[in-house]
């Protein structure tokens, strides 16, 4: 089932998610309807605050894009970026193992707003699968700010709070009227 992405302006996307314990019926249900809304909305990642589940679960296939590699490692070796897609993460840990550079981000609760944000080019990740059962890998390119960009997610931190000042400046209106649109749009459901 598709699910609706939440806008910037919710207050479910600030909010930090629980840890999953045990992968239940209810979690698989939720993993298999995120990977078709990600894929119904084009987008590389979708973290659970997005589809309003404050929880530590995000998916993630950069399979799409060709215009940024992406590089991944499976015990220490050089392993095949499409057959390990699409990848679910849960309870993620993210650690950075290269300098940070700038890139290009957008966001699906971020419709048509994009900026250069910095983040560590490779990182190592240690996480659950959508079985329980806990790997590691490390990985770089697009596929490395993809799992930083929804591991933010998981925390309670967007994009645009990882942009230069100018930046943000820049895009204020945007973002004001996006913020503004989405909580119109609460008030109207509450009245319902």
């Amino acid at each position: 089932m598709i699910l609706p992405v939440l806008k910037y302006g919710h207050p479910v996307l600030r909010q930090k998610g629980v840890r999953i314990e045990s992968i239940t019926p209810e979690i698989q249900t939720l993993i298999n309807d995120m990977k078709e809304t990600m894929y119904a909305a084009k987008g590389v990642g979708l973290a659970a605050q997005q589809v309003g589940r404050a929880l530590q679960l995000a998916i993630i296939d950069v399979t799409g894009v060709t215009d940024r590699p992406s590089t991944l490692r499976l015990h220490g070796q050089p392993a095949d970026v499409a057959a390990f897609m699409p990848v679910v993460l849960i309870n993620p840990q993210v650690k950075p193992a290269a300098d940070p550079v700038t890139g290009p981000e957008g966001c699906l609760s971020f419709p048509e707003i994009y900026s250069e944000v910095s983040r560590p080019e490779s990182v190592e990740v240690t996480a659950l699968n959508e079985k329980g059962k806990k790997f590691q890998f490390q990985c770089g390119g697009l596929l490395a700010r993809a799992v930083q960009h929804e591991a933010d997610h998981l925390n309670g931190i967007l994009f645009i709070d990882r942009m230069t000042l100018e930046k943000k400046t820049e895009l204020k209106p945007e973002l004001h009227a996006l913020q503004a649109s989405t909580k119109e749009a609460l008030k109207m459901k509450v009245r319902v």
